[in-house]
């Protein structure tokens, strides 16, 4: 098999400079700059390559010939003012980026991410906004919404967006052909005052909607039947439940659904558009279906994934699990995912990685074998910097089985060492065996890293999730407690080294830790972090209203209803029993998690004479959008780790 190399040049010289630095330790930039490459996609034709890169700190696209000529340069392509969030080719010739940015809104005065989508050639030229000339775009949040392809059509794409209905003085979804070209959209199907979704066939065909009424919050699903709209059921809307649409079978004759079953939180099914015969597409023994698998130019769904230890992919037709399965062969002990195909699937982008092997993309072509590598995502480290990663599973005190992972600091003996703690945020998503930038950061620097996947992390089934509702600080913070008494009763951990530390929902877990196991702790660090459930709850009502399917959602997280318990269990209103040093990050420009629940942390510590530091992070949102974010936080870290816990 034939091998060479395509070079992503952005940005190469300053990773080769980390690379080639004689040093005991990688540098922080080698942990915490954006990822090199991320999420390449290959154009319909199989002539070019797309991807984000990091471009003077900020994510970027990136685009580069899979065939390139002698000292050829990729085109580098930025949205101004605006974060590249994704990328999508529409046409050989035509690649839309999608960009968001925190700006203010005009209605509530309130800071929101606004989401655009701009079409551009290969080389830069001729970048248009899609949906320029609809009138409502401005308040639409979100216009990066592409709902078909229209693979037959040169010019267009079906996108979704609000409008605004006179008639009714109200906003409903419609469905508009716009020119990728020009970017005019033009009504193609016009929603009713409820419709929340358009579902289409890949070729540019509306095959179905969606409706949503509220008391009691529900889904009506239609499917288009000639001239008329035919009712095709009726599901509750409220939490995770709903029509939960996921796209088309491959032949076209039913519509998949993620439902959940008896065992399962989540399995695919398909419902045939001729008899309403509904059966299972794809569940997965003890795991939850974590996806569906789409066709990138139809959006019909090709196969489904799970996580176990690792991220499995599995596809429905015999010829695509055959080159899963033999690329899998290839990388024993390694994760192996099919990140992209060109329309004709002659050329294919797969990625392959592990604990200690960042994201690696490679280039395949099917018919003369041939490979070539593109980039690694974290190209100035190497595997002997990087810690072994293995289960830890353990029993939480009311027996159930907690699900974790440990990662040991290369080199060192799994004795008495000083660890981070480190569960992970949602609360609905769980830690697999992947590679981890920050875990592997604090790895590096010497702490062992456990990170436990708590009852309602995400994966496990309908009873490991249900077992975590309305637990915050309760059941789920006694599973994260239960893990560490492990660590010391096998002699892993030092009982007086040892930090809680965690973003998001494990910001709130590293506040509870301290406030309710204040004995455990050395010290504890929140990025955006929630720590008044009251407040946080108020944020949500405001943000979406008592009827609707997030403010369900939180009511079966979190609670909603029980105001004294979810005062009990915020962090900010127990700051008197806190005994270690905290430390507070958070970006002001946070829309999820908004900076009001770190200064009210910060105050409420203050207040109770306790060590408390707050860093602030100008123009930042809650998900670590620059390098600079991201090496600054691990400077503040890796520094207040050593004061607390040593190194």
């Amino acid at each position: 098999m034939k091998s060479r190399r395509i070079f992503c040049a952005l940005g190469l010289a300053a990773v080769l400079v980390l690379a080639g630095a004689a040093q005991a330790v990688p540098p922080v930039e080698a942990f915490g700059s954006l990822p090199f490459i991320s999420s390449p996609k290959l154009s319909p034709d199989g002539k070019f390559i797309a991807a984000l890169q990091p471009y003077q700190g900020h994510r970027a696209a990136v685009v580069f010939k899979t065939h390139p000529g002698a000292n050829e340069q990729p085109t580098i392509l930025t949205y101004s003012g605006a974060v590249v969030d994704d990328i999508r080719w529409v046409k050989n010739d035509r690649l839309v980026l999608i960009a968001s940015e925190n700006k203010i809104a005009a209605w509530d005065n309130q800071v929101r991410t606004w989401v655009r989508a701009m079409a551009v050639d290969p080389d830069g030229k001729n970048g248009v906004l899609l949906l320029k000339n609809r009138p409502t775009m401005r308040n639409n949040t979100n216009n990066g919404l592409i709902n078909d392809l229209m693979p037959d059509s040169p010019d267009d794409v079906l996108m979704n967006i609000w409008e605004w209905d006179q008639g009714i003085a109200w906003f409903h979804e419609d469905l508009l052909k716009v020119n990728v070209r020009t970017g005019a959209g033009d009504l193609v199907v016009s929603g009713n005052d409820n419709t929340i979704e358009w579902i289409s066939d890949g070729h540019g065909h509306v095959v179905a909607r969606v409706d949503q009424t509220a008391s009691p919050l529900t889904d009506h699903l239609y499917v288009k039947d000639g001239d008329r709209w035919r009712e095709f059921g009726s599901f509750d809307a409220t939490t995770d439940r709903g029509a939960n649409a996921v796209g088309l079978t491959e032949d076209g004759s039913a519509l998949v659904q993620a439902e959940q079953s008896d065992q399962h939180f989540w399995i695919l099914t398909k419902r045939a558009f001729d008899s309403g015969t509904r059966v299972t597409l794809f569940a997965a023994p003890n795991y939850d279906a974590d996806g569906a698998i789409v066709d990138e130019w139809t959006g019909r769904v090709i196969g489904a994934s799970y996580v176990a230890d690792r991220p499995q992919h599995r596809y429905f037709d015999a010829k695509r699990q055959a080159l899963q399965s033999g690329l899998e062969q290839a990388f024993p002990g390694l994760t192996v995912g099919i990140v992209s195909w060109d329309r004709a699937a002659d050329a294919v982008l797969f990625v392959v990685a592990g604990p200690r092997h960042p994201a690696t993309y490679y280039f395949l072509d099917r018919n003369t074998h041939e490979t070539a590598t593109i980039a690694s995502a974290y190209p100035a480290l190497q595997e002997s910097d990087l810690g072994e990663m293995a289960p830890y599973n353990y029993v939480a005190r009311d027996g159930l089985p907690i699900p974790a992972y440990l990662t040991l600091p290369p080199g060192k003996t799994p004795k008495n060492l000083p660890v981070v703690v480190m569960p992970h945020g949602g609360p609905d998503d769980r830690d697999d065996l992947s590679f981890d930038w920050w875990a592997q950061f604090l790895a590096n620097r010497g702490y062992a890293v456990l990170q436990p996947n708590y009852r309602g992390s995400a994966g496990y089934g309908h009873k490991f999730t249900d077992a975590g509702s309305q637990q915050w600080g309760l059941k789920m913070q006694d599973d994260i407690t239960d893990g560490v008494k492990k660590l010391i009763a096998d002699g892993i951990a030092d009982p007086k080294r040892i930090c809680i530390v965690g973003a998001s929902y494990g910001g709130y877990a590293a506040l509870a830790g301290a406030a309710f196991t204040p004995d455990l702790y050395a010290c504890a660090v929140s990025w955006a972090g929630v720590s008044d459930l009251p407040v946080q709850v108020h944020a949500e009502y405001l943000t979406a209203g008592n009827e609707s399917k997030l403010f369900s959602f939180w009511g079966s997280r979190m609670g909603t209803e029980d105001i004294s318990k979810l005062a009990a269990t915020s962090p900010s209103r127990n700051a008197a029993a806190v005994k270690c040093p905290v430390l507070l990050m958070h970006g002001e420009g946070d829309t999820t998690v908004k900076i009001e629940q770190s200064e009210i942390m910060d105050e409420a510590l203050r207040k109770a004479g306790k060590k408390v530091t707050f860093i602030r992070f100008d123009g930042e949102d809650h998900y670590m959008e620059t390098s600079a974010t991201r090496i600054r936080m691990l400077n503040e870290l890796e520094k207040f780790l050593k004061e607390n816990i040593g190194s």
